[in-house]
């Protein structure tokens, strides 16, 4: 068996510690990556309300003018049935 000596273990802590510091470096890289998704999923989820938002405002317009037209039509059955001079 090989003897183990002082300096193979200083070796093999150089590489630990390199192996730990590129680690490290891949997991800044992986934090930055989640944080950009993490900005555009919230984007999203803002555009998402205002198509919501939008979507409300077009239904109000259409209800009031299902409502005008309801009017109009019942006046429109009405003025048949009067007699015009």
């Amino acid at each position: 068996m090989a003897e183990v000596t002082q300096d193979l273990i200083y070796e093999m802590l150089k590489c630990i510690r390199t192996d730990t510091s590129d680690l490290k470096d891949g997991q800044t890289d992986i934090k930055t990556e989640i944080n950009a998704m993490r900005g555009t999923m919230v984007s999203m989820h803002q555009d998402i309300n205002n198509i919501y938002g939008v979507l409300g405002r077009h239904e109000q317009r259409l209800e009031r003018i299902e409502n005008r037209l309801e009017l109009r039509e019942l006046s429109e059955a009405q003025s048949r049935f009067e007699s015009h001079p």
